[in-house]
């Protein structure tokens, strides 16, 4: 299936010059699917309405400062004739949930995740939860503060975290968009006073204040069309995954990400191996990460990697003009999911770093092997699609 049929010319074109009030004000005129950003009518970039609403950047500020060359450099581009798997795989890559759609060299529309999972949707019935969401999820309590939230997620490179009350039960969700909101909206409503004690304020609010409730779940046996249907009947990126017997205890997560990246796998030679936010690489290649991962998989030979994901994220810190990176990997093997989480100044350290941060993880996983066709049977699934 290629997008042809599925990218729409939904979109408004901005010079990269506009000011960021005057694109904040198109969205009360209409819900355009992305904003494509242009520098003397060349592609700069793409933006999607939520970055737009819940950035930090004031209304004066130009619509250049949302298009980082560390996160769209090289800036996502898709062929109107690009089938579905590597578009998915290039909104993944480039960390974005839409991307510009060219045809003959010409900016023809864009594309979005949600126009993807729609176009798929009757074929995700192939698929359980448990094919593709990610278990062991980072948790925080109800009364710990929006300063612990913040770090939980930089830390582990992730946009939401289940919140559990006294006695680990789960009450609640708590994402990166609810912080941003909570943020920007305590900050605008400040007009006086000491900005420090202010900010000191806002990161010892209680989760609880802001998290979502009730929260929408999942289970492991239920199909991924009735789990993306879910999330797109109620404008959700993911769901909380508990047992079928009792919806209070979190067990894992499944997002938009997850099934998109389920959408990437192949049946090549080659580990299937995914990297969010290429852009950062600097001294490290895709092809040494590959030989790295594999190396790692390699030394185990009864455990079967059935995909690899690698995360970089970059934060504001920098030595010697270097940023901090966090390097987040993760692997779906026959044996369960085990990851490496690791920082360091540059992309190559901080992936050395969560590398040797796996191959502890790995010697220390237990569990029983699962059926030996696993991986057979859920690219025959995918290749139903």
């Amino acid at each position: 299936m290629n997008i042809a049929d599925i990218a729409t010319q939904d979109y408004i074109e901005v010079d990269v010059g506009t000011r960021m009030g005057k694109v904040r004000s198109t969205f009360e005129n209409g819900n355009p699917k992305g904003i494509i950003v242009t520098n003397d009518e060349a592609y700069e970039g793409v933006i999607s309405e939520r970055e737009v609403l819940q950035s930090h950047v004031e209304d004066d500020a130009k619509v250049a400062a949302l298009i980082k060359p560390s996160r769209n450099s090289p800036a996502p581009k898709v062929d109107r004739q690009e089938d579905v798997r590597e578009t998915a795989r290039v909104l993944i890559e480039s960390n974005t949930k839409v991307a510009p759609v060219f045809e003959h060299d010409d900016l023809w529309g864009v594309i979005t995740d949600d126009a993807i999972l729609e176009a798929v949707l009757e074929n995700l019935d192939t698929l359980d939860v448990d094919d593709i969401y990610t278990d062991d999820p980072v948790t925080i309590q109800e009364d710990d503060g929006v300063g612990k939230a913040i770090n939980h997620l930089r830390e582990h490179g992730i946009s939401r975290l289940p919140v559990l009350n006294e006695n680990g039960y789960l009450t609640g969700v708590v994402t990166t968009h609810d912080i941003a909101d909570f943020v920007i909206r305590e900050n605008h409503s400040t007009t006086t006073g000491d900005r420090v004690g202010d900010t000191q304020r806002l990161l010892d609010v209680p989760v609880y204040d802001i998290m979502n409730s009730p929260v929408e779940t999942t289970t492991l046996d239920a199909s991924v069309k009735d789990a993306v249907e879910t999330m797109l009947e109620k404008d959700y990126a993911g769901l909380m995954v508990t047992p079928e017997d009792d919806d209070r205890i979190v067990i894992g997560v499944v997002t938009k990400t997850d099934v998109l990246r389920a959408l990437t796998y192949t049946e090549e030679d080659h580990m299937d191996v995914q990297i969010t936010n290429i852009s950062l690489l600097d001294t490290i290649t895709r092809e040494s990460i590959v030989e790295s991962i594999q190396d790692v998989s390699d030394k185990y030979q009864d455990m079967q990697v059935v995909h690899a994901h690698v995360r970089f994220k970059e934060h504001q810190e920098k030595l010697r003009g270097t940023p901090l990176i966090h390097c987040q990997i993760r692997l779906r093997t026959n044996k369960g999911q085990v990851a490496g989480t690791g920082e360091g100044y540059g992309a190559e350290n901080s992936f050395r770093v969560a590398l040797d941060k796996l191959e502890r993880n790995v010697l220390e996983m237990k569990g029983v092997t699962s059926d030996e066709e696993y991986r057979g049977q859920l690219l025959r699934k995918l290749n139903e699609l």
